[in-house]
């Protein structure tokens, strides 16, 4: 059975990655799973730089402990772009106010700063790249974005980080306030994972 390592230990990202490889003949792991520490400096100006950047360190911790049998280490980065803000908070989603401050206090901080923002300029996307790298070290890389806006107020007890208060007009909710299968069916990570399986599948390595 093939191993995918996934660089993470968020627990929200870990269930969204399970859910849509579940058809896959892999198993899915998280870093405290494996007992591996990583937390490289991800000083890359996009989001695929600094997917690369953990994937790497993952792949290279794996090398040189002769554990990449079978394995494809895969890494994201994502994070909320906001227009108004010129791509704010961009790479910096997760740092935005500091790694320990809570998202519910970064999202009053972002609401705050969007306060006198009207409809029509409150434009945003959520943008995720994969990068994945299989055991024989060939990298492959996917993006995909998910359009919406910013409300004006917090809303939804699901999803984690951002989803509060990223609007989606079409339905008339933030994507805080789907479900797990339907925010996996539109969402970023989704649509980015989705291509990635794609992608290893036509390479057979999944």
């Amino acid at each position: 059975m093939k191993r995918i390592v996934f660089a993470t230990n968020n627990a929200g990202k870990a269930r969204e990655v399970r859910r849509i490889l579940k058809d896959t003949d892999a198993e899915v792991f998280v870093l405290k799973d494996i007992k591996l520490t990583s937390d490289p400096v991800e000083n890359g100006a996009t989001f695929a730089e600094n997917a690369r950047i953990k994937a790497l360190d993952v792949y290279n911790r794996l090398k040189e402990k002769d554990d990449l049998e079978n394995t494809i280490v895969m890494a994201d980065d994502s994070g909320l772009t906001i227009d108004c803000l010129n791509g704010a908070p961009g790479v910096h989603s997760a740092r935005f106010m500091g790694h320990d401050t809570s998202y519910e206090l970064k999202n009053r901080a972002i609401l705050e700063l969007m306060e006198f923002v009207p409809e029509e300029k409150r434009g945003a996307a959520f943008v995720c790249h994969i990068c994945a790298i299989n055991e024989d070290g060939r990298i492959f890389d996917e993006e995909a974005e998910f359009r919406g806006a910013i409300a004006y107020e917090p809303d939804g007890n699901g999803g984690f980080g951002y989803d509060p208060i990223f609007w989606l007009p079409e339905l008339g909710c933030t994507s805080g306030s789907l479900t797990e299968d339907e925010k996996n069916s539109i969402s970023h990570r989704g649509k980015v994972l989705r291509k990635i399986k794609e992608t290893l599948c036509q390479n057979q390595l999944l």
